[in-house]
């Protein structure tokens, strides 16, 4: 994608990896355009065959990961374009299905916190604060409505939204929102450390992997399993590297993936 294009974000690609990072330090607040520029990185991923992984983070210089979707946009002229921009990122994630890393260092507020919730892995800092304050301006986050009971149950989900709670990195551990917390300058290390172990591993499997988690959600057991063997069977074991990696292990070595 042309340079031009990212004026809000970073985008970059390097050993099997796309990394976008927000640019508009000190709070990374989402306005359309950044939005918009989101979307197109991950839109541009869906092409990159070998990346098994998307990585959030946010610039040099940032006081947040992300303070949430512009207030300023919540009007009547925009509201409609703003939510259509945000929801727009969600539902290009889903149809990646890639495995997505949050690099998460200061807040993560609002629509911050939701981008958060729907990603696969969640790497904080100790000094990281988690919140979906939307309540206090007298409206609601409509996508951790849905996503937030499925990661800390109802009833937690229910308290954060209706009540605007702010709270640490620690208790987002507790509570499942967040994977693994570090202290600020261990985040890259720690990144790596598990960027490293994806590398090692085949992209489609992954995404298949992803899209099965995801297929499963929320169904009767039933339905999930025939969902998800459905994707096993007439997806996934028809890839090259399903039949690799089988054979690999019966020949006692390690795969070589090709990615297809």
């Amino acid at each position: 994608m042309a340079e031009e294009l990212y004026q809000h974000i970073r985008f970059r690609v390097e050993d099997r990896m796309a990394r976008v990072t927000f640019a508009r330090p000190p709070l990374n607040i989402f306005n359309i355009a950044m939005m918009g520029e989101v979307d197109r990185a991950l839109t541009a991923c869906m092409s990159m065959r070998d990346v098994v992984a998307v990585v959030f983070d946010s610039a040099e210089g940032s006081r947040s990961f992300s303070a949430g979707v512009s207030v300023e946009e919540h009007q009547p002229e925009t509201i409609y374009r703003m939510l259509e921009s945000f929801h727009n990122v969600f539902r290009t994630l889903e149809q990646l299905a890639k495995p997505v890393v949050a690099v998460v260092d200061g807040s993560a507020l609002g629509g911050g916190c939701e981008l958060v919730a729907a990603c696969d892995i969640v790497v904080a800092a100790s000094r990281a604060k988690f919140g979906q304050p939307e309540i206090k301006l007298g409206v609601f986050p409509p996508v951790a409505a849905v996503l937030l009971p499925r990661l800390v149950g109802e009833r937690r989900a229910r308290e954060l939204l209706l009540t605007g709670e702010i709270f640490d990195a620690q208790e987002a551990l507790r509570l499942g929102l967040v994977t693994h917390v570090v202290e600020s300058d261990q985040l890259e290390a720690k990144l790596q450390e598990i960027l490293a172990r994806l590398r090692e591993l085949s992209a489609p499997a992954l995404e298949m992997t992803r899209r099965a988690l995801d297929s499963a959600r929320g169904r009767p057991f039933l339905e999930a399993l025939e969902r998800v063997e459905d994707i096993y069977l007439n997806e996934l074991m028809k890839t090259e590297d399903a039949q690799e990696g089988v054979k690999a292990f019966m020949e006692k070595r390690k795969p070589d993936w090709r990615n297809r």
